[in-house]
């Protein structure tokens, strides 16, 4: 699932990827007197008896043109690429081009977002295989590879890449910086790559797990967020690598989630804002995604005591705290506000701040303190979490 990055006529669109073969996009209604819902927007099939397995919407990059074409590249398990537009005024979802990327299932496919004619794909090192039987499969041929794209001419692909030694799941254009690519691999690394020359990536990060998914700060382009599976996630800055193409990135948070793997993880768009007058904030948790009768006031609560909590640290490879939000209760719970550990960097609860939207207060809005969440497998959970950043 992923959120239009821009308004499409007035609202807010969510575009998603189903077991059915289908990309369906759904826009968000309602209002500040009624709960806000998610309607049926546009469907559209991209192949009989497939998996759609991945979307990516061209409208990533920061500043983009407002006459920019609104368009959607998707993949399958047949290894097929679609390119769909959208339109508002009309049908909803048309087919621009459908071709054959891969032989293998394409588990991802990304848009370049500064030259969005370009797009890029990947698959997975064998078909049908488990995660561990790929990690002694021997890749070949259309097996692991990163391939880019030209929408224009997609018969041949403009590179393909082995670089990776394991399929490749996650591919995420900067939208801050022109011509920077991050890879994410089976084998455990996440690669830079300057866009203009794909033969070497600029960049090797070992980050000890299986990178599912990669995403770029909205705020800030050289914070770039990995969700690890069985080694959690991690929050790499990548400063030195973005600004000058150095092989420097280091780790300045991590958390591993027990007998869990984390497959996806997200930055929020929100921010923080000094509260305009004393008031209870809301309060940030996690909750279970499997749980009957699951409701929005089971994560967010404003102005309800606080319950039962567990508080623990997100840590950095210089073994610096960054305290974390989760709420353990599987009942109904909010979390615990806390004054203690203001010396490691966060707290769990801060006064005098409160969640805003940035665009409507970017004056007085605090960049440092961001939110991200993260689902992990296995334990079914969406946790999400306060990191400060100095």
């Amino acid at each position: 699932m992923k959120w239009c990055h821009v308004p499409v006529a007035d609202r807010a669109l969510l575009g998603v990827a189903d077991a059915g073969g289908f990309i369906e996009l759904f826009q968000l209604v309602g209002a500040k007197e009624s709960p806000f819902t998610l309607e049926p927007f546009a469907r559209f099939a991209l192949d009989k008896q497939c998996l759609a397995l991945s979307l990516d919407w061209s409208t990533g990059r920061a500043g983009r043109a407002s006459d920019q074409s609104l368009d959607i590249i998707s993949s399958n398990s047949k290894g097929q690429l679609h390119l769909l537009k959208v339109d508002a005024a009309g049908p909803g979802l048309q087919c621009v081009a459908t071709w054959q990327a891969h032989h293998f299932e394409a588990w991802i496919a990304a848009f370049n977002y500064w030259q969005t004619e370009v797009v890029y794909s990947a698959a997975t090192c064998c078909d049908g295989a488990t995660v561990s039987r790929c990690f002694s499969f021997h890749t070949g041929g259309d097996d692991g590879l990163l391939k880019g794209w030209d929408t224009r001419a997609p018969a041949t692909p403009v590179f393909t890449s082995n670089r990776h030694s394991m399929g490749v799941c996650s591919i995420q254009s900067n939208p801050h910086q022109e011509g920077i690519l991050a890879t994410g691999s089976y084998d455990e690394h996440v690669l830079l790559w300057d866009t203009r020359n794909m033969v070497k990536p600029f960049a090797d990060v070992p980050v000890q797990g299986g990178v599912w998914r990669l995403r770029w700060h909205p705020l800030h382009g050289h914070l770039l967020l990995a969700a690890c599976m069985h080694r959690g996630f991690r929050v790499l800055n990548c400063r030195q690598a973005v600004e000058e193409k150095q092989d420097m990135c280091t780790v300045s948070a991590s958390h591993k989630l027990p007998n869990s793997l984390v497959y996806g993880a997200d930055w929020s768009w929100l921010t923080f804002c000094p509260l305009p007058q004393p008031q209870q904030l809301s309060h940030v948790g996690s909750f279970s995604c499997g749980e009957a009768g699951a409701r929005t006031e089971d994560v967010e609560a404003a102005g309800q005591p606080p319950g039962p909590s567990s508080r623990s640290c997100l840590t950095d490879d210089m073994g610096e705290g960054w305290l974390k939000l989760q709420i353990a209760n599987k009942t109904r719970t909010s979390l615990q506000p806390s004054m203690e550990g203001r010396k490691v960097s966060s707290l769990l609860h801060t006064p005098g701040i409160m969640i805003c939207d940035r665009d409507l207060h970017v004056e007085t809005a605090n960049t440092n303190i961001n939110l991200l969440a993260t689902c992990s497998f296995y334990d079914h959970v969406l946790h999400l979490w306060k990191w400060e950043s100095s």
